[in-house]
């Protein structure tokens, strides 16, 4: 039995695309159990590495804009206005718009993490965090950077920045989540996503309170007071205390 079970948690640890795998259809049911296993892993790593950042306010944004572009510029500025403000700085820990956020918060005395994801191109840890978590698994990712969050920010970006954008609106319509604030960067360039929540409205597929948090402007010092509104406004601050005994604390000078 033992070497049985070795066997299978090799199987699972070898493939470097296991998550693709899974998503293939019906495997084994000795497979499906140990991807689960290793699923529930995973969360349990996120948890540990970020029970204690929060409250956080997420900033999503395409991980392809140098810091000489204006998106990245604008960004570092967001992320230095959120982390000044006392609250943490989340991103998905790559480069681009998700490196100028934290690198913002860094910088200017703000707390900064991320949630970064295993992928062949592209996405590298930026090193402008006090802390953050590798993830294996997208689903994994995305319910981890919306558990700590209290706000999110949504940035220029391709098809991640817009699934990110997609499933927390879901999940605001669908009152899983509720009195948190998204906030939509660039009028220009979000301006056919803006024609397309107006369509929707229009044909009444969603209704306009399904729209109520959503804020789309180019203002940082907007962004600023309409975030900060609602959080005075509906969010009350939970605080957990460590455990010695399960290894836990609150240091986030060394990155994890």
């Amino acid at each position: 039995m033992k070497l049985f079970i070795e066997k299978e948690l090799r199987q699972v640890e070898l493939k470097p695309k296991d998550e693709s795998r899974f998503l293939e259809g019906p495997h084994s049911r000795s497979y499906e159990f140990f991807f689960s296993l290793r699923v529930l892993l995973e969360f349990i790593k996120g948890f540990r590495a970020l029970h204690f950042v929060g409250p956080c306010i997420t900033v999503f944004g395409s991980a392809r804009f140098k810091e000489d572009h204006p998106y990245y510029k604008q960004a570092y500025e967001i992320g230095k206005r959120i982390g000044k403000s006392g609250i943490t700085v989340m991103t998905g820990g790559g480069p681009g718009i998700m490196e100028a956020a934290n690198r913002g918060a860094f910088e200017n005395g703000g707390t900064s993490v991320g949630c970064n994801i295993e992928l062949p191109f592209e996405q590298s840890a930026n090193p402008y965090m006090h802390k953050w978590v590798t993830i294996k698994y997208f689903f994994v990712r995305k319910v981890l950077l919306v558990k700590y969050s209290i706000a999110f920010v949504v940035m220029p970006g391709g098809f991640g920045t817009m699934d990110e954008f997609w499933e927390t609106l879901t999940l605001i319509q669908t009152s899983i989540i509720s009195d948190f604030p998204v906030v939509i960067i660039g009028k220009e360039y979000f301006a056919p996503l803006q024609t397309m929540l107006n369509k929707m409205v229009e044909e009444k597929t969603v209704s306009p309170d399904d729209l109520r948090l959503v804020l789309i402007t180019d203002d940082v010092d907007e962004v600023q007071d309409y975030i900060s509104r609602f959080v005075q406004e509906n969010y009350h601050i939970k605080r957990v205390k460590p455990q010695p005994f399960l290894f836990e604390h609150l240091n986030l000078s060394k990155r994890k």
